[in-house]
């Protein structure tokens, strides 16, 4: 996809999120409201420069989005709970396979991770919830879990996460070649017909 393009698309996600019924989440027929927008893996500068541009824009025009880069957050909750230092020694020990699980039990996707989201949108009460950061997470969170564990506990406004990959509507493919689980409840944000 072409700069150009990319642009194209994100001004579409702008328009969309900017228009009332989205925000309000009208016409989802008791769905969560939880959105997707997939992209190449290639693009994930352009993107974040992007997202960043939407949330500026959405800013000054009266819509509060709180991004959550998945990464960033992961970062924050093992310096509090481990210690970074702690975690890289753990690296240098374990096989690749014993430092995911090491590192999936210190972030703790149930009793830290999405506590921590959850956190967040209650303190910032912003009126959308932006989600990047997917493809660092990998493989130690994947994002049809995220979404899973979030429809408890972030419901109330809509969700987009970006996605580095494809997206079916009923399946994630990171990077467009890892078919993560099944996950049908999100819309496609790109398709949303204004």
């Amino acid at each position: 996809m072409s700069e150009e393009l990319l642009h194209r698309k994100f001004e579409h996600i702008y328009k969309v999120i900017n228009n009332p019924s989205f925000l309000a989440m009208d016409s989802l027929g008791g769905e969560i409201p939880f959105w997707i927008s997939a992209y190449e893996a290639t693009q994930e500068n352009g993107v974040n420069t992007e997202i960043h541009n939407l949330v500026k824009k959405l800013s000054n025009n009266g819509v509060d989005a709180h991004l959550i880069n998945l990464f960033e957050l992961s970062i924050s909750i093992l310096e509090e709970h481990v210690g970074l230092e702690k975690m890289y020694k753990v690296e240098q020990r374990k096989t690749k396979e014993r430092f995911k699980k090491a590192l999936q039990s210190s972030i703790n996707i149930h009793e830290r991770f999405i506590p921590a989201i959850k956190a967040e949108v209650e303190d910032k009460k912003p009126d959308l919830l932006l989600i990047n950061g997917v493809g660092a997470v990998f493989p130690f969170i994947r994002s049809h879990n995220v979404l899973n564990n979030l429809q408890s506990a972030v419901k109330e406004i809509p969700t987009v996460m970006f996605f580095p990959g494809k997206y079916t509507g009923e399946s994630l493919n990171l990077f467009g070649k890892l078919k993560d689980d099944n996950y049908y409840r999100a819309f496609n944000i790109d398709n949303y017909k204004l």
